[in-house]
């Protein structure tokens, strides 16, 4: 059986926001989103420590604070680097990617422009997350 998973969305576009949301509204397990709409918006939700995600889906191209600059930070935080942090973003560039994992994020996932592989992509990365165990 699959956990819910409590859930960060770092995403600047409100379509994906809404498109995000109506995928994992149609999975089994009710998991809870919290949603941020930069980098600095998620490291403010972050600075409460009663907030522990247990994922990070994180987009790369944001205002403000940008997804690898979030890395870098949160890979830094003693109490929140530990938290699995996957990318999720239309960028496929190998530079990108390469730093990413570089860094120390769990996957990179492509946004497909089709959207039943949305969300095939999309529940394929919620299932694989929510049948995990973790260690914070």
């Amino acid at each position: 059986m699959h956990k819910p998973l409590n859930i960060l969305l770092v995403e600047d576009d409100a379509i994906e926001v809404i498109k995000f949301n109506r995928v994992l509204r149609k999975m089994p397990s009710r998991h809870l989103i919290i949603e941020a709409n930069n980098g600095q918006h998620a490291l403010d939700i972050l600075g409460d420590r009663d907030v522990v995600p247990d994922i990070i889906v994180l987009d790369l191209n944001m205002p403000k604070l940008n997804g690898i600059e979030f890395l870098k930070k949160i890979k830094m935080d003693e109490y929140r680097k530990n938290i699995p942090i996957i990318i999720f973003t239309t960028s496929s560039h190998y530079v990108e990617i390469n730093e990413c994992y570089r860094i120390g994020v769990a996957g990179y996932v492509l946004k497909p422009l089709k959207h039943i592989d949305y969300i095939s992509n999309t529940q394929s990365m919620i299932e694989y997350w929510s049948c995990n165990e973790f260690v914070n």
